[in-house]
């Protein structure tokens, strides 16, 4: 056996298990969400503290963030102040542009 030839074992597979959970999201339309979330701390009403959470989810209805959401609001005692979303569809159309010249070399 030559140096280059490869082995059942190392050939690329087709299995679908192979291919992410995080990949397969994306092709089904979710994208990476960041909410910045502030809340009023429980012994310190005054004062803001912040969360981060980020997480695949879908783009404008967000359901997994409403679903944090809504846990945060039964189970956690600090009052939610604020939640600034941001989403980055990570998988989308490639961008375009015509060509509007050519060149020709020798």
């Amino acid at each position: 056996m030559s140096g280059c030839e490869l082995t059942s074992s190392d050939r690329p597979t087709s299995d679908a298990a192979t291919v992410s959970t995080d990949f397969k999201r994306q092709i089904e339309g979710y994208g990476l969400t960041t909410a910045e979330i502030l809340y009023r701390m429980p012994d310190h009403p005054a004062l803001l503290q912040a969360f981060l959470w980020q997480q695949y989810d879908r783009a404008p209805d967000y359901p997994l963030l409403r679903g944090f959401l809504d846990w945060w609001r039964r189970e956690i005692e600090g009052v939610l102040h604020s939640v600034r979303v941001g989403h980055k569809a990570l998988i989308g159309p490639a961008d375009f542009q015509p060509v509007r010249a050519q060149f020709l070399l020798n």
